[in-house]
């Protein structure tokens, strides 16, 4: 039996007692010098209870992109032991400066290199053009998907940079200057490179540059859905209004995949303000258009058709 077979095996209750142990070998390693990364989402809001119902005085830790839903930002509001973390830099500087955050992470990232041309990233520029390394191998993935080469001669600047100026950066430096080992609630699931991170390091991280644990690594949005349930977990009540990720509210990652009503079309209809702001003020609309992401509010009957078939 394989690790995906053994996983699909595991009841909630399989997962919850892993998480418990889990948590409890990273505070006894680190004396109960711990804290908890919180987003003020699902996912963690599921771990701070998981690690309080055992470590009552473990502080949670947000950090205040400025980009947060409403909603998310009241019900950090209504959790007591938080510290609240503030970026250097806000997002209109940081797309200023690096770049917008489009496509993935990854794409984002070999299209900020592919911009800024330099005689240092020569052979990493021709890696990501052809997928060839200096040893001559071919590694498909390291090669730039070409449906995606037309936005190197954009007239705007593309960066994965955004999520490190404004969220990890801080929360990094946090853990740097209070000496406090975060729990985090990223999970495999998810895909992407957390997916990778978690493949490669496991749940507990001790010997790394950046510390970390995460418990929740082996579950579900059902786990996580069925956890709130049986604990009658108080939750943003953003997710009761049709989001289901609820990072910063103008990362455009993804946006390009999204059937229906996408979160931008979502956004005018929910968070008009919000929407006014990313798609004008932030340049957002160009952007998005550019990249075949439709951002015009959708007819109330269509959005209602939608909704009815996702339910």
């Amino acid at each position: 039996m394989d690790g995906k077979e053994r996983l699909a095996e595991m009841t909630l209750g399989d997962k919850i007692t892993l998480a418990q142990i889990r948590i409890r070998q990273w505070y006894d390693h680190w004396d109960g010098k711990v804290s908890v990364s919180f987003s003020g989402g699902l996912d963690s809001t599921v771990l701070l209870h998981l690690v309080r119902e055992i470590y009552p005085e473990v502080p949670g830790v947000f950090a205040d992109t400025g980009l947060e839903y409403p909603e998310i930002r009241d019900f950090v509001k209504s959790v007591d032991n938080m510290v609240w973390l503030k970026p250097k830099m806000p997002f209109k500087d940081v797309i200023k400066i690096h770049g917008y955050p489009v496509i993935s992470k990854e794409t984002a990232q070999k299209l900020r290199v592919l911009q800024n041309p330099t005689a240092g990233n020569v052979a990493l520029r021709e890696r990501y053009m052809t997928g060839i390394a200096k040893n001559g191998r071919h590694h498909r993935n390291k090669k730039l998907a070409d449906k995606w080469m037309y936005l190197i001669n954009a007239d705007f600047k593309i960066s994965e940079r955004c999520c490190k100026a404004l969220k990890t950066g801080p929360l990094q430096h946090h853990t740097k200057q209070s000496g406090l080992m975060p729990y985090v609630g990223i999970r495999s699931t998810e895909g992407g490179q957390r997916l990778q991170s978690l493949a490669k390091f496991g749940c507990n991280l001790y010997e790394a540059r950046h510390p970390r644990s995460a418990p929740l690594s082996k579950w579900t949005d059902q786990d996580v859905r069925g956890y709130i349930q049986l604990h009658n977990l108080l939750y943003s009540k953003i997710y009761d209004m049709g989001e289901k990720r609820t990072g910063c509210m103008f990362c455009a990652f993804g946006a390009h995949l999204e059937p229906g009503e996408n979160r931008f079309q979502r956004m005018a209809r929910t968070h008009p303000r919000h929407y006014r702001t990313c798609m004008d003020k932030l340049g957002m609309r160009k952007v998005l258009g550019h990249i075949g992401v439709d951002v015009n509010p959708l007819p109330e009957q269509l959005v209602l058709n939608f909704e009815t078939e996702a339910a």
